[in-house]
């Protein structure tokens, strides 16, 4: 349970002394009570597990906000266990939705009072609101977040039906309302039916227009589902954990500094314009790059793997990650005029930036069993087409991996003759991992066969020697070479090949 409470950093509560908004459901009331709540996020946890309890504060706000709207709760899987097996829970915390007491699925929602709040006011309710009239208009579209609104002068059109079925798909990340109402639709200037996008009134700016209208004859789901998802951030939206997966997987700059729409949204646009001015004009040119700014206090992580430190100063700080996971730093200081930013942009479509690599330096001696691999040698050593290469992705704190190291020395000292395979690992903490290498937990192995790199395979094999030996006899590009077993034995005929034996 430990790992797992872990590696899922989501929150458990620990008991709270003063008055709470979370509610406190076990076994002997849990199936009574949540089917009275339409909708309700469930926490099932355990109060020893200590990496859970950063969320505990993030809860309990998000429950004092959503209170009369969407409950809160958890249960003490220590002492209720039989709720807890119930649903299948195996791991602290976990948290569901339930919609009229049936379990609907996993919550995958931020794990921020903001994000939590947010998320369940969409799931709140229906995908899209129905707005009456201007002063609802006005409510729904100041939010800040952005804003869908579908205007159809008829209800039953099939117009409606299909962006209701839109925002039926899209409702988990996106804000949606719609309208009949003759007078909104005229204020609007729309005629008929029509499908619009409001950006968020902090957000507004003179680069581009606070709204996007649809504009294809045709209504229907995917192709309004399409225009939301290519028009919602504009050029140069507010990276958050909410929409943060949406904008990560894209060729995407980020500029980092004190951004904070609640308390200074003044100086948050400051910054923010000087970017969208120097964005503009390279998309004007029909360049292609996303574009945000992010709060460097939320995101210092991010910062801290382009090898920067967000600690100081109040001049952005830029990087670039391209889809591909290659990252750019800007090493130039942001000056005010821009002029830095145009020349990093200017860098990067020409080719000329020099990739950002977190990596260890390479060994001066890297004779043992089993070869060290950092980022700056990965190519030279892993990606070596000639060789296949059985490669070990681990933590230094990891005690499976610790566990593996002398399984794996010995594997490479039997392999040590043969001149096609090479038995190697990397630090995946101090170095990058490049792509399509994917490592999420510890340790990981991946089979990389000489001629097929960008193809390598995930190795789901056993951990002893022998296990390794056999998938490598399965595998390999090349028959084995390994090594005698005893050394001590005389050569009893002299065409024998030294001490090594051919499989």
């Amino acid at each position: 349970h430990t790992s797992s409470c872990l590696l899922i950093f989501l929150a458990a509560l620990a008991g709270f002394s003063r008055a709470s908004d979370v509610l406190d459901y076990g076994d002997d009331d849990f199936e009574s009570k949540i089917g009275t709540h339409d909708l309700a996020l469930v926490e099932f946890f355990a109060p020893w597990c200590g990496h859970c309890k950063r969320l505990a504060p993030e809860y309990e706000t998000a429950a004092t906000r959503l209170k009369g709207s969407v409950p809160l709760v958890k249960v003490d899987c220590t002492s209720n266990s039989n709720t807890c097996s119930k649903y299948g829970v195996s791991g602290y915390p976990t948290l569901k939705i339930f919609r009229d007491g049936e379990d609907s699925g996993p919550y995958d929602g931020p794990r921020t009072a903001d994000g939590i709040v947010s998320f369940l006011k969409k799931q709140a309710g229906p995908a899209s609101v129905e707005l009456k009239d201007d002063a609802a208009f006005q409510k729904f579209i100041a939010d800040q977040d952005a804003s869908v609104i579908g205007f159809f002068a008829d209800d039953k059109s099939t117009s409606q039906a299909e962006y209701l079925k839109a925002a039926s798909a899209l409702r988990d990340n996106y804000r949606f309302a719609h309208t009949n109402s003759e007078a909104l639709l005229q204020s609007q200037g729309i005629d008929g039916e029509g499908v619009v996008l409001f950006r968020p009134p902090r957000l507004n700016n003179m680069f581009e227009d606070s709204s996007v209208k649809f504009t294809d004859e045709k209504y229907t789901s995917n192709k309004i589902k399409r225009f939301i998802q290519d028009n919602i951030f504009g050029i140069c939206p507010h990276m958050t954990d909410d929409n943060k997966d949406q904008l990560k997987g894209k060729d995407l700059l980020v500029a980092y500094y004190d951004v904070d729409y609640d308390k200074n949204p003044k100086g948050s646009n400051y910054w923010r314009n000087r970017v969208m001015k120097v964005a503009k004009s390279f998309l004007d040119q029909g360049k292609k790059l996303n574009f945000a700014v992010a709060s460097k206090a939320a995101f210092s992580h991010d910062l801290s793997e382009f090898g920067l430190d967000g600690s100081s100063g109040e001049l952005p700080l830029v990087t670039i990650r391209t889809a591909k996971g290659d990252k750019y730093a800007m090493a130039e200081e942001f000056s005010r005029d821009g002029k830095a930013l145009e020349r990093f942009l200017q860098d990067y479509f020409d080719g000329k930036l020099k990739r950002y690599l977190k990596s260890e330096p390479i060994p001066e001696n890297n004779d043992g069993p089993v070869k060290v691999v950092v980022a700056e040698n990965f190519d030279s050593i892993v990606n070596d087409d000639s060789k296949d290469v059985l490669i070990e992705f681990y933590a230094p704190w990891c005690g499976h991996c610790k566990s593996l190291e002398p399984k794996f020395n010995e594997l490479g000292e039997k392999l040590a003759e043969d001149p096609n395979i090479v038995i190697a690992k990397m630090d995946a903490t101090a170095n990058d991992v490049p792509s399509p290498y994917e490592v999420s937990g510890f340790p990981t192995l991946y089979f990389a066969p000489a001629g097929r790199k960008m193809t390598p395979k995930k190795y789901e094999g056993g951990r002893e020697v022998s296990d390794f030996i056999s998938y490598l006899k399965r595998e390999a590009t090349n028959p084995l070479v390994m090594q005698e077993e005893s050394k001590k034995k005389k050569k009893k005929k002299s065409d024998d090949d030294d001490d090594k034996t051919e499989l």
